[in-house]
């Protein structure tokens, strides 16, 4: 089995388990803003000692990077801040397997991006897979408000945080390239560590200016928050790693396995119960994924 593979679906196994524990949080009285802070405080500190700890053992210079990596290392920073606070704030408006899998239309939205933008032909297989997964997300967001049969803040939640989780997938894959010839671990994790530092800056001053007291809510609570920005850390890990050896769309296409953990921790964990319906869409939109996946062999 490749190592683009094993990397990509531990990073899988433990995103569903920070995810977990993020949405924990909210019940310990932080707020979106809060919930997604702590994915990067305690994870930028964490990142950087790995990264000396690498350039001491492998003996290779710190990079200076040009502006080029330092754009990518922003445009999927930046978008996976904003992924993350829809994500989280998806819990308050379903129950958490539904939340996540409305961010998987990801794969759907990649597809559709490149027919419009960028003239890639798409399949047959492809198109309809698109529908399919479209259908998944109607069923599973039907109902959902008063008022909003069809369409409402869940779908649009979640449609908005798949696109945003793909621009961050193509920026930290960018970063990554930029950092060769160094070995693929080492660049990523030295992409992971400038990522977090900048992550972290830009949350605390959003914190400071927008929800005062809140950044001292987190740190009050360290004991619970610390294991998200750990377990956060160790699945961006996997996820950079995997960019940093294969095409993004590729590792985003097998993070979808991400889906059946969720599901797994939604019953066990939480001791939530999928109505049908929920249940049918969320499969709809995994077989989606696979037909896209098929369509480019």
């Amino acid at each position: 089995m490749s190592l683009w593979v094993l990397f990509t679906l531990a990073a899988a196994a433990m995103q569903t388990l920070r995810l977990i524990l993020q949405k924990q949080l909210k019940g310990l009285g932080l707020s979106t803003g809060g919930a997604t802070f702590s994915r990067f405080l305690f994870a930028a500190p964490a990142a950087c000692a790995l990264s000396g700890l690498a350039l001491a053992v492998t003996g290779d210079d710190l990079p200076r990077p040009g502006l080029t990596f330092w754009g990518w290392i922003a445009l999927g920073g930046i978008a996976q801040i904003a992924a993350t606070f829809l994500t989280v704030a998806l819990f308050s408006l379903r129950n958490f397997a539904v939340g996540v899998a409305f961010t998987k239309t990801e794969t759907v939205q990649v597809a559709l991006f490149s027919a419009l933008l960028l003239g890639e032909a798409v399949s047959a297989t492809g198109w309809v897979a698109i529908s399919i997964g479209f259908g998944g997300v109607m069923l599973m967001s039907r109902g959902g408000e008063e008022g909003a049969r069809f369409f409402g803040r869940p779908v649009i939640y979640g449609l908005l945080a798949g696109g945003l989780f793909g621009l961050s997938a193509i920026g930290y894959r960018g970063a990554t390239l930029e950092l060769m010839p160094l070995p693929f671990f080492l660049r990523a994790l030295l992409a992971l560590a400038a990522a977090t530092v900048m992550q972290t800056i830009v949350m605390s001053g959003w914190l400071v200016w927008r929800e005062p007291g809140e950044l001292s809510r987190v740190l009050a609570r360290w004991r619970r928050t610390v294991f998200v920005g750990l377990t956060g850390m160790a699945g961006s890990l996997g996820w950079f790693t995997a960019f940093s050896l294969q095409n993004a769309a590729y590792v985003r296409a097998l993070g979808q396995a991400e889906i059946v953990f969720t599901m797994i921790a939604s019953v066990l964990v939480f001791r939530e119960r999928l109505l049908g319906r929920e249940a049918f869409g969320i499969g709809l939109v995994i077989l989606s994924v696979l037909l896209i996946v098929l369509s480019f062999g």
